[in-house]
């Protein structure tokens, strides 16, 4: 399609109960653009959503599994989702499932948070008690400890659990056999202790008077809780791993879940609603309109109303508040392409689209500079590989079509040259015996960019090449033209369209020129008639502005006055006459650099064949060479040669037309990691 697709703008009224269903099914389909609102919008729901996927991502984070990258379309198919309330009914379920699996994961968290610090808890009192356990001092003297505060006694089983739950991590509570147990806190929480060990009625036990050390049973008893709470925290470690491996994907599902939920009411909230509806409107791509329509009365069981309108029937569009978003429809071979264009500005809606014209002369000169058979394989293939690439790296998809396409333009071109990997003689006996069966005469080369004493004529067919690339850029200079004086006619500016040096009197100027050009190449000599043929067209492009504003009866006729429009006048034809000029002479770079690749290779050919001659040595020398040369051209050249094609469509080819740009279409979508109101 050489125009974008049409547009649609539609409004449509949704009861609430249906809004949600609706909105899933439109951001599941990409299928609307909606006007972007400024502001920041937010509520209790919304909050809601925010809270319940951060416990999600925390729940993950704790058990090993990364939610921050989880993509939002990659959920169940639309089909399942859009039928009998199945939005608000998925909602409850999910609710419930959240709830089970965080409720889980926290309950895990918190043993293993209480169990590493009672851990650390019993670690410290066994350092520090052993630190004086072979110290000759009386028991009693441990009561000066820098940290420990120590209750030894006795208590009834039952009341263990009772105090743990009391001092919580107060203090560490080590039972030493059935009714005697060992109380350890800091010095700053004792008298917390000794207040809640008498609730419990603890009944201390006297140690005689002479004992010194700490007593052995307390050290094997630290030392057996120790062990007990390193085994307990071995048994939460495999049980996360248990965790992670039942839950990742309901994790991942339920996080791109609230994912959508979050965004189905993030943009709710900026439209108008009623206490029973909700009124909403924007774009959609007209030939999608009828199946749109169909869905959203089937799954809303027909409580919805629709109205559609043309471009030219939006009051906002129609006073130029509103572009109308612009959507392409591309085989894959030009959508490769779409990334040019629209790094330079989207097409205005209702002109030419110049993606397919891109896409043809990008592959061609991009073909002509860089031909290699051998080194336009490894594009190929490294295209094709690309769309093998792993999910994280599919960003680098878009890459795969321009690779294969001037890979493919490579080759063919190194077909015509006879260079494989800078070698020159592979293709020599293929080449011969297909151009001896086809023309009777066998060449080495069908295409001879280096000019060589050996071959007879070279220069000439080097002239003739270079005049091909100057050919190339005729035509899409002229393509450029023809495009501008449609879109300017689409948008009823005249005067642009036919007075102007890119209108219509600019287009004749240039092919006119080219015309005398021709002949005089061929034989022939300037006429008097073409003074005629030049100057007519000189003429409407000096007084172009005049000649409309008499035709329109806009007054005055000088709107500038005199002087400001002679000035104007003179400095557009020069400046016609530099552009024309200077446009058509910037595509014999084409030829130059592919002459440039040319000797690059020959250079390189040259060397690893004469090394190749001189020994083992030299052949390992020559095989470097060969590696390292061509490494380099493929890198640098290919990056410089996509450098200037891209260049040339910017400024010889786009320059003429792109004047104004338009909007992209970018409906409401769930697609990507971070898909937003607009995505």
């Amino acid at each position: 399609m050489l125009r974008p697709r049409k547009m649609k703008f539609v409004e449509l009224v949704v009861l609430k109960n249906d809004m949600d269903t609706v909105l899933e099914y439109l951001g599941k389909k990409a299928a609307i653009q909606f006007p972007e609102k400024e502001g920041v919008f937010d509520n209790h729901e919304i909050s809601n959503i925010r809270n319940i996927t951060a416990r999600l991502l925390d729940a993950g984070d704790y058990i090993g599994v990364n939610l921050h990258a989880v993509r939002n379309d990659e959920g169940p198919a639309p089909d399942q989702d859009f039928q009998d309330g199945g939005y608000q009914k998925r909602r409850q379920k999910l609710e419930a499932l959240v709830e089970t699996i965080c409720s889980a994961v926290e309950e895990l968290k918190d043993r293993q948070y209480k169990a590493e610090y009672e851990k650390s808890r019993v670690r410290e009192a066994i350092n520090e008690a052993r630190a004086f356990s072979k110290m000759n001092v009386p028991f009693s003297d441990f009561e000066h400890l820098s940290f420990l505060c120590l209750r030894f006694g006795r208590l009834d089983p039952k009341g263990v659990s009772d105090l743990r739950e009391s001092l919580k991590n107060r203090a560490v509570i080590i039972p030493l056999d059935e009714n005697r147990i060992l109380a350890a806190s800091s010095k700053k929480g004792r008298f917390a202790l000794d207040s809640q060990l008498k609730k419990v009625s603890f009944e201390p036990i006297a140690i005689p008077e002479n004992y010194k050390g700490i007593p052995a049973h307390m050290m094997t008893s630290l030392n057996e809780q120790y062990e007990k709470l390193g085994q307990e925290l071995n048994s939460i470690i495999i049980e996360k791993e248990k965790m992670k491996a039942g839950y990742e994907s309901d994790l991942i599902q339920l996080v791109r879940e609230w994912n959508i939920a979050l965004l189905i009411e993030e943009i709710k909230i900026r439209f108008t609603a009623t206490e029973n509806m909700y009124h909403f409107s924007g774009w959609i791509v007209a030939d999608r309109q009828a199946e749109l329509i169909r869905e959203l009365s089937k799954i809303t069981s027909g409580r919805i109303a629709v109205h559609s309108y043309s471009p030219n029937e939006v009051p906002s569009v129609k006073s130029g508040q509103e572009k109308v978003p612009v959507a392409m429809k591309h085989n894959a071979f030009v959508r490769g392409f779409e990334g040019v264009v629209f790094s330079y500005g989207a097409p205005m809606y209702g002109t030419i689209d110049p993606t397919p014209i891109v896409a043809i002369f990008f592959t061609l000169m991009f073909g002509i500079m860089f031909g290699d058979a051998g080194q336009g394989l490894l594009l190929l293939l490294t295209g094709l590989l690309i769309k093998w690439l792993p999910e994280k790296l599919s960003k680098f998809n878009k890459y795969s079509t321009p690779l294969v396409s001037v890979g493919a333009a490579s080759i063919l071109m190194g077909l015509l040259a006879g260079s494989v990997f800078t070698n020159e003689h592979l293709l020599t006996a293929p080449t011969k015996a297909v151009t001896a069966a086809i023309t009777g005469k066998p060449m080495d080369r069908i295409l001879h960019i280096l000019p060589m004493a050996s071959e007879g004529g070279s220069i000439t067919k080097l002239l003739y090449f270079f005049a091909f690339t100057v050919a190339i850029g005729i035509i899409i200079n002229s393509l450029g033209l023809i495009i501008n004086i449609f879109n300017r006619c689409v948008f009823k500016k005249f005067q642009a369209a036919f007075f102007s040096k890119t209108g219509l009197a600019g287009l004749l100027f240039f092919w006119y020129a080219l015309f005398i050009a021709l002949r005089i190449i061929l034989g022939g000599r300037f006429e008097a008639y073409d003074f005629a043929g030049l100057l007519i067209p000189v003429f409407c492009i000096f007084f172009g502005q005049v000649i409309w504003r008499i035709i329109a009866r806009e007054k005055p006729v000088l709107e500038n006055g005199l002087l400001s429009f002679i000035m104007e006048g003179f400095v557009e034809v020069l400046d016609t006459v530099s552009t024309y000029f200077s446009n058509t002479v910037s595509f014999l770079r084409v030829g130059a650099f592919a002459l440039a690749h040319a000797v690059f290779s020959f250079i390189i050919f040259y060397f690893t064949e004469q090394l190749a001659s001189s020994g083992i040595a030299g052949t390992l020398s020559a095989a470097l060479i060969m590696i390292a040369g061509n490494a380099i051209i493929i890198v640098l050249e290919g990056l410089i040669v996509a450098i200037q094609v891209i260049r040339l469509q910017y400024y010889e080819f786009f320059n003429k037309f792109f004047i104004e740009t338009g909007v992209e279409f970018a409906p409401f979508s769930f697609k990507g990691k971070n898909a937003s109101f607009r995505n």
